[in-house]
């Protein structure tokens, strides 16, 4: 027979889920909360996932906002740039992010800061449609062998990326090719889907909201891999539109150009 525990030994605190915090009174709250979140990580799986927060490394957030991202009900939280990313300020975002008990997910931008500990998984790009094929394989043969303890395999989950801001850093870094025709678009999700087996094709327009019409031309070419949108969602009509072809948006730069406030709009646009 269980026995109830006296108040004076249990512990107030709040469980974190989707945004909202659950009261609880309990013994051990720190462990059971770093329980909680090994659960939510098993049970929402990524491919669950239709809304996901992107932090910069190299950008500042306001005091206060972690904790609006937070609250927003935002699905995970990528830490993710292109320029200026080490693993000393990756290593400073997770210890803000890591007591929030959202998942965490980290996206290199190349073999010299990757961070896996702490993290739950770890997003690999390479891009379908540069015209350097070290942003295709070159880049990963160099990570693995840099690297000095076995790579966690479990964590990994590689992503076909399709960069259609010829603007962006990143469309820049990797040389791609930006100005596809939705044909083409289409023929790389298949090349990634079928082809290749990527379990993420990931539209990305990197600053600019993209043409509706490329989304639509990936979403009816694929059929096992999930689709990622990112790119310019700063409003929930934005977010409604992509979400009716993508399975899951990404919102980055709206929350260091609009604050973090704006999140919870474009979650309630596509949940």
């Amino acid at each position: 027979m269980s026995e109830t525990l006296p108040s004076h030994s249990r512990e107030r605190c709040s469980l974190p889920y989707r945004g909202h915090k659950i009261p609880l009174l309990i013994r051990g709250c720190h462990q059971f909360i770093e329980l909680w979140h090994q659960v939510l990580v098993i049970l929402m799986k990524w491919k669950d996932w239709v809304h996901v927060t992107k932090l910069d490394p190299d950008k500042q957030l306001q005091p206060g906002d972690i904790d609006a991202i937070a609250a927003s009900g935002t699905d995970a939280l990528m830490l993710s740039g292109t320029l200026n990313v080490t693993q000393e300020n990756l290593a400073a975002l997770q210890k803000q992010l890591k007591a929030y008990n959202l998942p965490l997910v980290m996206e290199p931008a190349g073999p010299d800061a990757v961070l896996t500990d702490g993290i739950d998984y770890v997003f690999v790009p390479s891009v379908m449609n540069t015209s350097d094929v070290q942003w295709i394989v070159g880049k990963h043969k160099n990570w693995i062998q840099q690297q000095k303890q076995a790579i966690p395999w479990e964590q990994i989950v590689p992503e076909a990326y399709i960069v259609l801001n010829p603007d962006s850093s990143v469309g820049k870094v990797t040389r791609s090719v930006c100005s596809l025709q939705p044909d083409e678009v289409a023929a790389f999700t298949t090349v990634a889907d079928h082809y290749f087996h990527f379990p993420i094709v990931y539209i990305e327009y990197s600053g600019m909201y993209g043409d509706p019409s490329m989304v639509k031309a990936a979403a009816a070419a694929i059929d096992k891999a999930v689709l990622y949108y990112g790119g310019g969602i700063n409003s929930a009509d934005k977010a409604a539109e992509m979400s009716q072809y993508a399975d899951t948006i990404v919102v980055g730069n709206a929350v260091y150009d609009k604050g973090a406030g704006i999140l919870k709009a474009t979650v309630d646009a596509v949940q």
